[in-house]
């Protein structure tokens, strides 16, 4: 069974930055893909940014609304997976959401993600 934690979440003026964190467990973490999602009020969840399994080359992969402001990367020996977020902007207000998949090489589906934190606040003020 995979557990994941997020944490870094916050208060932001616009254009600030914030690094969200998500600590996983019960599994080998390197060997599987991340990803981040977000669900903004009166949204659905939507994908922010992934990441592949060390051994498919720790790839990432973005939405575009994010390129360009937001980075993803991976500790394997933490078991963390972070997300950088720069230049924030009111409109990526949400709870942000980390999640596991069960595949190597990347993918923006949320039905391919089988393990899901219970997700860190940002709301960036204007």
């Amino acid at each position: 069974q995979v557990q994941l934690v997020e944490s870094g979440g916050g208060l932001v003026q616009a254009g600030g930055s914030l690094r969200l964190s998500c600590a996983a467990s019960g599994r080998t973490f390197a060997y599987y893909s991340m990803g981040w999602f977000r669900r903004a009020p009166g949204k659905e969840r939507e994908f922010v940014a992934t990441i592949s399994s060390t051994g498919a080359g720790g790839t990432t992969d973005y939405s575009d609304f994010v390129k360009g402001r937001f980075t993803i990367s991976r500790d394997n020996a933490k078991n963390t997976v972070y997300l950088q977020m720069n230049s924030l902007k009111p409109e990526d207000t949400a709870v942000y959401y980390c999640a596991w998949r069960d595949g190597l090489g990347l993918s923006r589906r949320i039905s391919t993600f089988g393990y899901w934190g219970p997700g860190t606040q940002v709301t960036v003020a204007s």
